[in-house]
């Protein structure tokens, strides 16, 4: 892996031009906790400044002195992302939001949040629940990752295989363009349909049509009763086609999870559970609502001629157990070593061969996979897991990450479920979309953002 350098490669540094601005930093410890997020990707060096924004004025400050001198900005959230999309190297400025991370407003009676970009996606939750209400999409790192992160990346979640994911829970944003303008767009009614639909246009962007600064999010209210189960299988394949079967019967849970035998063991080795010796493979379902139980009796029905073993929570402590073995899945793996999570997505009925085809991958590549899954929905998180010294950029691990999207789609599926396109799948986008996608994609950046600034070399 090639050394990483601390100086900039340009000939007039990026952060001079931010000297001025009153959240500027040029310190090496504020470059390096910047470059770059949880992917595991490293660059090659480390961005010239780091601006720590509190307002809205912040920001505009910042891309107004971007603009001017034509500096690449690289928009951070809490820096949880998957994908090294809010990764900067040398010539760039990271334009930093966790100090945005105020509630400005909840409606319990239309249900609406209004939120900066820095408030964790947990603490949108814990304030909703004191009116009945919660904020539905819910990443594994709902306590460490932030609405803005979750908005450039559409991300999902658990509860999205019933509610959908921010794409569905946003009504409108604040956002501030590449040249300083601030753009307002939606509403705050479930409903309107004037202009195009900017709002949904900038969910999911990664940063590369401008920066949110504040975001109306539809809440929701909480269920009044939810039913847990957790069913064991002797194998992965045989757990995917239970998912299946469940989407087949027209029965929709609020959660189904899938981990793979490797991956529990690895959170039974970290939590101290026993999982492992119940199966080769974890199915967690989750039903919600004044039906909730007669729902995950259809789902005991569904899962029966696959299951080895199938335990009903008997209250809410031991479903919150259950779905905490999900949670832990994620933080589990990273004890092992570096991890690449990958993100893709195919049709539900196509579970069971996506799981055999990575497989097929480790045997062939000789790189450790273990998977995890969000199997209502399709969206796979096959992870790649290497020494803490070795590179998840080339090599091996990047010939997985190959293999595992020409997987999805020989499957009928995508690149990228939820974690977004980032540096890391970048040189696969123009074979998924085509070349008119990328032409009129490449067409909507430019009228964002002319000048090319805003997180340069990610996503398109």
């Amino acid at each position: 892996m090639p050394e990483r350098s601390t100086e900039s490669d340009s000939s007039v540094s990026a952060g001079a031009a931010f000297a001025a601005h009153p959240g500027a930093t040029a310190d090496l410890a504020a470059r390096e906790a910047a470059a770059t997020d949880r992917s595991g990707y490293v660059p090659a060096s480390l961005p010239d400044a780091v601006v720590r924004c509190e307002s809205v004025d912040d920001v505009v400050e910042a891309l107004r002195l971007a603009h001017a001198r034509g500096v690449p900005v690289v928009p951070r959230g809490a820096g949880t992302g998957l994908a090294a999309g809010a990764s900067a190297h040398a010539g760039q400025v990271v334009v930093d939001v966790r100090g945005m991370n105020r509630i400005l407003s909840i409606d319990p009676v239309e249900m609406v949040a209004v939120v900066e970009p820095g408030v964790l996606n947990a603490e949108v939750n814990a304030a909703a629940a004191e009116y009945g209400l919660f904020y539905a999409p819910d990443p594994a790192s709902t306590a460490i990752c932030s609405i803005g992160g979750n908005i450039a990346t559409n991300a999902g979640g658990m509860w999205c295989a019933k509610y959908g994911v921010t794409r569905e829970s946003v009504l409108g944003l604040r956002v501030v363009l590449a040249d300083g303008r601030v753009l307002r767009t939606g509403r705050g009614t479930i409903k309107g349909v004037t202009g195009y639909d900017l709002t949904a246009l900038l969910i999911g962007s990664e940063g590369t049509l401008g920066i949110v600064v504040e975001a109306t999010l539809r809440l929701r209210p909480r269920p009044v009763r939810t039913e847990t189960l957790a069913a064991y299988f002797p194998d992965v394949e045989t757990a995917g086609r239970a998912a299946s079967a469940i989407t087949a019967a027209r029965i929709q849970p609020s959660i189904l999870e899938l981990m793979d035998g490797p991956t529990l063991d690895a959170v039974d080795r970290a939590e101290g559970t026993r999982h492992r010796e119940l199966g080769g493979a974890f199915l967690l379902a989750q039903t919600d609502g004044f039906g909730a139980h007669l729902e995950l009796d259809e789902i005991v029905r569904a899962v029966e001629p696959f299951a080895t073993s199938i335990r009903r929570a008997a209250d809410e402590g031991e479903a919150a157990a259950l779905v905490k073995a999900r949670r832990d899945a994620i933080p589990a793996l990273e004890r092992l070593g570096r991890v690449s999570i990958g993100d893709i997505a195919m049709p539900r009925n196509r579970l069971a061969d996506a799981f055999a085809g990575l497989e097929e991958i480790a045997a062939r590549t000789g790189v450790r996979i273990f998977s995890v899954a969000h199997a209502a929905d399709g969206n796979l998180h096959p992870i790649v897991v290497v020494g803490p010294d070795e590179s998840i950029t080339e090599g091996p691990a990047k010939a997985a990450l190959g293999e595992m999207f020409h997987l999805a789609k020989r499957l009928g599926g995508t690149l990228t479920g939820e974690h977004g396109v980032g540096l890391l799948k970048r040189e696969w986008v123009a074979e998924e979309l085509g070349e008119t996608s990328i032409e009129l994609q490449h067409a909507i950046k430019a009228a964002f953002d002319p000048g090319g600034i805003l997180n340069p070399g990610k996503a398109i």
